[in-house]
Protein backbone atom coordinates (compact mmCIF):
# COMPACT_ATOMS: atom_id res chain seq x y z
CA UNK A 1 0.00 0.00 0.00
CA UNK A 2 0.67 3.85 -0.54
CA UNK A 3 1.77 5.32 2.68
CA UNK A 4 3.82 8.16 1.99
CA UNK A 5 0.46 10.72 1.78
CA UNK A 6 0.16 10.63 -2.09
CA UNK A 7 -2.46 8.94 -3.79
CA UNK A 8 -2.25 5.67 -5.31
CA UNK A 9 -1.66 5.24 -8.76
CA UNK A 10 -4.24 3.45 -11.25
CA UNK A 11 -1.55 0.56 -10.80
CA UNK A 12 -1.16 0.42 -7.34
CA UNK A 13 -5.25 0.76 -6.48
CA UNK A 14 -6.19 -1.98 -8.58
CA UNK A 15 -3.11 -4.28 -7.30
CA UNK A 16 -4.83 -2.91 -3.66
CA UNK A 17 -8.30 -3.78 -4.72
CA UNK A 18 -7.04 -7.23 -6.14
CA UNK A 19 -5.21 -8.23 -2.76
CA UNK A 20 -8.01 -6.92 -0.47
CA UNK A 21 -10.55 -9.10 -2.77
CA UNK A 22 -7.79 -12.15 -1.97
CA UNK A 23 -7.82 -12.47 -5.77
CA UNK A 24 -4.69 -14.42 -6.84
CA UNK A 25 -2.69 -12.12 -9.92
CA UNK A 26 -2.83 -15.09 -12.39
CA UNK A 27 -6.83 -15.88 -10.96
CA UNK A 28 -7.75 -12.35 -11.85
CA UNK A 29 -5.81 -11.90 -14.93
CA UNK A 30 -8.04 -15.22 -15.73
CA UNK A 31 -11.65 -13.50 -14.43
CA UNK A 32 -10.85 -10.30 -16.22
CA UNK A 33 -9.73 -12.01 -19.80
CA UNK A 34 -6.34 -10.84 -20.11
CA UNK A 35 -2.79 -12.45 -19.85
CA UNK A 36 -0.89 -12.35 -16.25
CA UNK A 37 2.16 -10.43 -18.21
CA UNK A 38 -0.02 -7.45 -19.03
CA UNK A 39 -1.75 -7.76 -15.75
CA UNK A 40 1.36 -7.48 -14.27
CA UNK A 41 2.33 -4.87 -16.27
CA UNK A 42 -0.40 -2.81 -15.61
CA UNK A 43 -0.12 -3.18 -11.31
CA UNK A 44 3.26 -1.99 -11.58
CA UNK A 45 2.40 1.24 -14.17
CA UNK A 46 4.11 -0.26 -17.17
CA UNK A 47 1.26 -0.21 -19.42
CA UNK A 48 -2.32 1.51 -19.15
CA UNK A 49 -5.18 -0.67 -19.65
CA UNK A 50 -7.78 0.18 -22.57
CA UNK A 51 -10.87 1.19 -21.82
CA UNK A 52 -12.07 -2.26 -22.38
CA UNK A 53 -9.86 -3.65 -20.10
CA UNK A 54 -10.06 -1.31 -17.12
CA UNK A 55 -14.35 -1.97 -17.29
CA UNK A 56 -13.66 -4.97 -17.14
CA UNK A 57 -11.10 -4.85 -14.61
CA UNK A 58 -13.53 -2.28 -12.71
CA UNK A 59 -16.25 -4.76 -13.35
CA UNK A 60 -14.29 -7.33 -10.96
CA UNK A 61 -13.35 -5.25 -8.31
CA UNK A 62 -16.98 -4.38 -7.81
CA UNK A 63 -16.42 -0.67 -8.90
CA UNK A 64 -17.24 1.41 -11.58
CA UNK A 65 -14.25 2.65 -13.94
CA UNK A 66 -14.54 6.06 -13.29
CA UNK A 67 -14.33 5.62 -9.78
CA UNK A 68 -11.30 3.39 -10.22
CA UNK A 69 -9.83 6.48 -12.12
CA UNK A 70 -10.54 9.07 -9.84
CA UNK A 71 -9.38 7.25 -6.89
CA UNK A 72 -5.99 6.99 -8.83
CA UNK A 73 -3.68 9.66 -9.07
CA UNK A 74 -2.84 10.03 -12.83
CA UNK A 75 1.00 10.63 -13.58
CA UNK A 76 -0.07 13.47 -16.57
CA UNK A 77 -2.27 15.01 -13.90
CA UNK A 78 -1.92 18.18 -13.03
CA UNK A 79 -1.42 19.80 -9.34
CA UNK A 80 -4.22 19.27 -6.96
CA UNK A 81 -7.22 21.31 -7.41
CA UNK A 82 -7.93 24.32 -5.77
CA UNK A 83 -11.81 22.13 -5.42
CA UNK A 84 -10.14 19.71 -3.72
CA UNK A 85 -7.62 21.67 -1.47
CA UNK A 86 -10.66 23.45 0.20
CA UNK A 87 -11.75 20.26 0.71
CA UNK A 88 -8.93 18.89 2.28
CA UNK A 89 -8.65 22.75 4.54
CA UNK A 90 -12.32 22.40 5.91
CA UNK A 91 -11.95 22.03 9.46
CA UNK A 92 -16.04 21.46 9.24
CA UNK A 93 -15.63 18.17 7.68
CA UNK A 94 -14.59 15.02 8.69
CA UNK A 95 -12.16 12.73 7.37
CA UNK A 96 -14.83 10.47 5.83
CA UNK A 97 -16.92 13.50 4.45
CA UNK A 98 -13.70 14.82 3.11
CA UNK A 99 -12.37 11.54 1.06
CA UNK A 100 -15.96 10.97 0.07
CA UNK A 101 -16.51 14.65 -1.14
CA UNK A 102 -12.41 14.60 -2.62
CA UNK A 103 -14.06 10.68 -4.86
CA UNK A 104 -17.19 12.42 -6.22
CA UNK A 105 -15.63 15.59 -7.38
CA UNK A 106 -12.77 13.18 -9.04
CA UNK A 107 -15.63 11.19 -10.94
CA UNK A 108 -16.98 14.25 -12.05
CA UNK A 109 -13.55 15.45 -13.59
CA UNK A 110 -13.05 11.78 -14.99
CA UNK A 111 -16.57 11.84 -16.65
CA UNK A 112 -16.45 15.30 -17.97
CA UNK A 113 -12.66 14.70 -19.40
CA UNK A 114 -13.98 11.55 -20.60
CA UNK A 115 -17.06 12.93 -22.64
CA UNK A 116 -14.84 15.54 -23.98
CA UNK A 117 -12.36 12.87 -25.06
CA UNK A 118 -15.26 11.34 -26.91
CA UNK A 119 -16.13 14.43 -28.78
CA UNK A 120 -19.46 14.71 -26.40
CA UNK A 121 -19.96 18.02 -24.94
CA UNK A 122 -20.63 18.34 -21.32
CA UNK A 123 -23.73 19.68 -20.13
CA UNK A 124 -24.20 22.88 -19.82
CA UNK A 125 -26.87 25.65 -18.74
CA UNK A 126 -27.35 27.71 -21.23
CA UNK A 127 -29.26 30.97 -20.74
CA UNK A 128 -31.00 33.24 -23.54
CA UNK A 129 -32.92 36.90 -22.91
CA UNK A 130 -36.23 36.67 -24.27
CA UNK A 131 -37.02 40.16 -26.10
Amino acid sequence: MVDDGRAPTLGELIRQQRELAAVPMRKFAEMVGISNPYLSQIERNLREPSEQVLEAIAEHLHMSAAVLTAQARRADSPAESEVVAAIRRDPDLTKAQRSALEEMYGTFVEVTVAKRRRGGAASTVRTESVD
